[in-house]
């Protein structure tokens, strides 16, 4: 009788050979990867404490792992096919997000473990996004875009035999996981040949440059993956210092003694050559490098509290540098508690997952 090979071990195994190949693809993000590896390693060696409190919450051991990646896919059979895929490796769809709200033309989930022992063995998740064709009002310009990726495949025949196997026997064994993390990846890989012409690309970019992404490309390649650090304020002082093109401010809360929540910076898109039917070239940006600092979980009442100190924020930073920036958002959200331990504290018990 086989052993099969745990979907934690499996995704373990995949977000790492994912990040491979990410670094491969995008050089940056591995010097981005050795200075948040720097600046974790800094912050834990003055900040005893930190690293205590970290173990007790089983945090410090998932620190160096990626926790999540985002796609883009175009059809609801690929996504379909998709869900099947992260099943392999116990991920769910979690969550529902209307991003049309925001202007971009998309509905979006993520696949991750949700039960404890799955999360501490490996967080890792993908973001995933479905492109809203209604949303095009040019009706031919929606046909032209669906036709187009009608005729794609963006599994591989072994991917799909794989994920078959798994769903009629229970799981992988240890040489069929190994081949279907090869043949997944497949998936998520860079392809820097468009299916397009550059008209058709232009005209789709015009449209909504996501639209363009998501349509153009033989597959949904995977646009950004996100470590984690303990000190975002050094990592993007860093990332000037190297002269890493990173966003001009850190979105979400401001520094604080408590963090909350979700901190997050990155280098920008990278601008890079694509080949066009037709025998000519032009440029797409969509791949980065993300970084997050994650804090305390918020109570219903507590993230009624951020949101509207946030809100109140967004008029007084607009246009602001990053230090600037900071300042205004810390004496903003100084009406917000600062401490775990106060006589009705808006603060959660667990590090936000």
């Amino acid at each position: 009788m086989s052993t099969y090979l745990p979907s934690a071990e499996i995704r373990d195994r995949f977000s790492k050979a994912m990040s491979e190949m990410y670094q491969t693809e995008v050089p940056k993000y591995g010097k981005l990867l050795d200075l948040v590896e720097k600046v974790n390693r800094e912050t834990l060696e003055r900040d005893p404490a930190l690293a205590e409190r970290l173990t007790s919450h089983n945090e410090l051991q998932r620190i160096s792992v990626e926790r999540h990646g985002a796609i883009r896919v175009g059809t609801g059979e690929e996504l379909a096919m998709l869900r099947r895929l992260f099943a392999v490796m116990g991920m769910v769809p979690v969550g529902y997000y209307d991003l049309s709200e925001a202007g971009v033309p998309v509905h979006s989930t993520a696949f991750r473990p949700t039960n404890e022992s799955e999360l501490a063995q490996n967080p890792f998740r993908i973001f995933t996004s479905l492109l809203r064709l209604e949303l095009i009002e040019n009706l031919e310009l929606r046909e032209r875009a669906a036709a187009i990726l009608a005729k794609r495949e963006i599994f591989t025949d072994g991917a799909r035999e794989l994920i078959k196997r798994h769903e009629d026997q229970g799981g992988l064994t240890g040489k069929q996981a190994e081949r279907f993390i090869v043949e997944a990846l497949e998936t998520f890989r860079w392809h820097k040949n468009a299916t397009v012409d550059i008209d058709t690309y232009q005209t789709l970019h015009d449209e909504h440059r996501l639209i363009a992404d998501v349509v153009c490309f033989r597959g949904p390649h995977i646009n950004h993956l996100t470590p984690r650090t303990l000190d975002i304020d050094a990592a993007q002082r860093y990332m000037f210092e190297v002269d890493m093109n990173p966003k001009a401010v850190i979105e979400g809360p401001p520094r604080r003694n408590c963090p909350i929540l979700l901190r997050q910076t990155s280098f920008k898109a990278l601008e890079e050559t694509i080949y066009f039917s037709g025998q000519r070239h032009g440029s797409h940006a969509a791949r980065f490098g993300e970084i997050e600092q994650r804090g305390i979980a918020l109570t219903a009442e507590g993230r009624a509290l951020y949101d509207r100190l946030l809100s109140k924020s967004r008029k007084d930073t607009a246009g602001l540098g990053h230090e600037a920036h900071q300042h205004v958002l810390s004496e903003v959200f100084s009406d917000f508690p600062d401490e775990e331990k106060t006589g009705s504290s808006p603060l959660g018990v667990e590090f936000a997952t």
